[in-house]
């Protein structure tokens, strides 16, 4: 290595290492500076994860902070616990682009950043100089995730709700009972899957730059990351044509799968072949299901549900839903009572998976849904609970004055050997 390519790369490490806002720990992304200027839920949840595993994620606020400050309620001390869910482990900065000198103060951000995060509506970002043609002719080794509802060109003009995204995707259709109306699912899934996949594509294009020093546009939809998690039904109708309809809580390959009745409440069966099978009608005191042709198969339950629904259901009369979980368990029937939220989480915690961490110190920690990744030797950071806004305006200031840009060359000697 040249003495001075020495000299870049160590320039480059203390910049990113030593006087970020905040330092994090020594996650796996320890070093990788996120510029954060997307809100609500797909951009914020995957931020939050890279900034789970080290990451110096700054958030870049308007002057009314995200929208979900003030969806409430549910609420802890005032602040919306939707946005609680998706921004710990970030320095909060209010920015108005609209101004010159914050503007100004956004590039800056952004000339330090490895990576660039925005769900603007498409073309809302060309009045900054922050479109994707300017963003990469003025910051190449910068690795920019755009994420829309509908695409950047024909559905350009609509909003990304998640909700929107699930009428037109198909999964309002299939989900709900069989005679009665279509129904969202209880959570905004299609903003977390791709908060998910943009994590996915941050982190291969990360990797892509150490070889070639430099960034990348990445763009995420909700519609296309929808299509993809619909997986099996929407290649079903993609591979032979198949049009799914709603079956509520039955599947439309496997049975018996979903909820049956107890003598007290449901408890969910899932059985997945057909020693599954065996064993759960041996159980039932009904073994000689296991012989009938009608029932012997996995294509013969499912063509013969409808008499086959209420023998199960009369043997499991017999013991309530806790009962048969128990039984069912003994002998490795997959099977589960219907929790809620809160008897889910206790019942987490009672496996040892420990889901819920203190985020934050003394009286300001927040409780919150742990990350769900565990590393063998890194870490996982939980450093500092979501921050109110413009918490971190001052510090980030100071640090933008006392850290140099980065630059293409400067990140490529900084990534990769020489």
């Amino acid at each position: 290595m040249s003495h001075v390519a020495k000299s870049q790369m160590e320039e480059v490490d203390h910049m990113t290492i030593q006087d970020r806002p905040v330092r994090t720990g020594h996650g796996p992304l320890e070093g990788i500076v996120v510029a954060d200027f997307s809100r609500v839920l797909a951009g914020p949840y995957g931020t939050m994860l890279l900034a789970d595993l080290g990451a110096t994620v700054i958030k870049v606020e308007a002057p009314n902070g995200d929208d979900t400050r003030a969806w409430v309620p549910p609420a802890r001390d005032g602040v919306g616990t939707y946005y609680l869910s998706v921004n710990r482990n970030k320095d909060s900065v209010v920015l108005d682009l609209k101004d010159p000198v914050d503007l100004e103060t956004a590039y800056d951000i952004i000339d330090r950043a490895d990576v660039f995060v925005e769900n603007f509506k498409p073309g809302g970002l060309a009045q900054y100089g922050l479109d994707p043609e300017s963003v990469a002719r003025r910051w190449p080794h910068l690795v920019h995730a755009s994420i829309t509802g509908f695409g950047l060109e024909g559905g350009a003009h609509m909003p990304g709700y998640d909700l929107l995204v699930q009428a037109m995707s198909g999964l309002m259709h299939v989900t709900g009972s069989q005679h009665g109306p279509p129904q969202r699912t209880g959570v905004a899934i299609f903003d977390v899957v791709t908060g998910m996949h943009a994590v996915i594509g941050i982190l291969a294009a990360l990797r892509e730059r150490t070889v070639s020093g430099l960034g990348q546009h990445i763009v995420l939809d909700l519609l296309s990351s929808a299509q993809s998690s619909l997986v099996n039904q929407s290649t079903g109708y993609a591979a032979c044509g198949n049009e799914p309809m709603r079956m509520g809580n039955e599947h439309p390959s496997l049975y018996p799968y979903g909820p049956f009745m107890a003598a007290d409440r449901e408890v969910v069966i899932c059985v997945g072949n057909d020693s599954q099978f065996t064993r759960l009608v041996t159980l039932l005191g009904l073994p000689e299901l296991a012989d009938d042709p009608r029932y012997s198969t996995m294509r013969g339950r499912n063509l013969n549900r409808t008499t086959l629904e209420p023998l199960i259901t009369q043997a499991l009369a017999s013991r309530t839903a806790d009962e048969w979980f128990e039984a069912f368990q003994s002998i490795n029937v997959p099977s589960a009572p219907i929790l809620t939220v809160g008897e889910g989480v206790r019942f987490a915690q009672k496996l040892g998976l420990e889901t819920v961490v203190e985020v934050g110190d003394g009286e300001a920690a927040v409780p919150l849904i742990k990350n769900p990744i565990s590393f063998s030797r890194s870490e996982v950071s939980y450093h500092k609970a979501p921050p109110a806004l413009d918490q971190d305006g001052e510090a980030v200031r100071t640090w933008l004055a006392n850290t140099a840009p980065t630059t293409a060359a400067a990140v490529r000697l900084s990534r990769v050997e020489v």
